[in-house]
């Protein structure tokens, strides 16, 4: 099993920037992807940031890419997202989340993640 805590959320003006953490425990050697998803109110959960955790490949969604930047500390456990130049578009629950190496399909769709996190609320304002 792999256990996964988002950190680092909050209310930030628009053109802010914020880090989201996620602490992640359990038997990490299975998980072969990592990514960042989140959910607006009315709207489906999209994802938005991967990392393929063995060779560091990232992957972005085209409304963040440029702008966010998902990392990984190894040493840590700890997967982080880099949030800058937010708009209020990008309000959201934030999720972190794992997927071991038997799970198949796109590094950014939601359904070939097998551990979440308990998600965390970013608001961006005006």
């Amino acid at each position: 099993q792999v256990q996964l805590v988002e950190s680092g959320g909050g209310s930030v003006r628009s053109g802010g920037s914020l880090r989201l953490s996620c602490a992640a425990s359990g038997d990490m050697d299975s998980i072969h992807y990592m990514g960042w998803f989140r959910q607006s109110a009315g709207k489906e959960r999209e994802g938005i940031a991967a990392i393929y955790t063995h060779a560091g490949i990232t992957y972005y969604a085209d409304s963040v890419k440029a702008r966010f930047t998902i990392s990984q500390d190894n040493a840590k456990n700890t997967l982080y997202l880099q949030m800058n130049m937010l708009k209020p578009e990008d309000t959201a629950m934030y999720y972190c989340a794992a997927r071991d190496g038997r799970s198949g399909g796109a590094p950014l769709t939601t359904y070939s993640y097998d551990h979440w996190g308990q998600g965390i609320q970013v608001a961006v304002s005006s």
